[in-house]
């Protein structure tokens, strides 16, 4: 069974930075797609950023230059560094892992808070 663990969300001031983290247990982590998926209320989950087995990202228009996604297999661990934050960023954050056979597993969330 796979379980995704995050940290790192918080209230932060408008300009400012912070990582969040996620680590797996139960899967043949470096095998498998990682991504950080943002909800607010009454909106549906959107994507924020990916990054495959190979390494190879992909990131929302509204986050590109500002978010980077990164991953460390030895820990079993994906990372979202997030820059440059807006009020508009806030959201109740959540890691997602895509195995090769097509099965998504998400974390429980966490929040981030940006005030102006």
């Amino acid at each position: 069974q796979v379980q995704l663990m995050e940290s790192g969300g918080g209230l932060v001031q408008a300009g400012g930075s912070l990582r969040l983290s996620c680590v797996a247990s139960g899967s043949a982590f470096s095998r498998n797609g990682l991504g950080w998926y943002r909800q607010t209320p009454g909106n549906q989950r959107e994507l924020v950023a990916v990054i495959g087995s190979g390494g190879s990202t992909n990131y929302a228009g509204s986050v590109k230059g500002r978010f980077a996604i990164s991953r460390d297999n030895a820990e079993n661990t994906v990372y979202l560094q997030m820059n440059s934050l807006k009020p508009e960023d806030t959201a109740v954050y959540y890691c997602n892992l895509s195995t090769i056979w097509g099965t998504d597993y998400w974390g429980k969330g966490t929040l981030v808070t940006v005030s102006s």
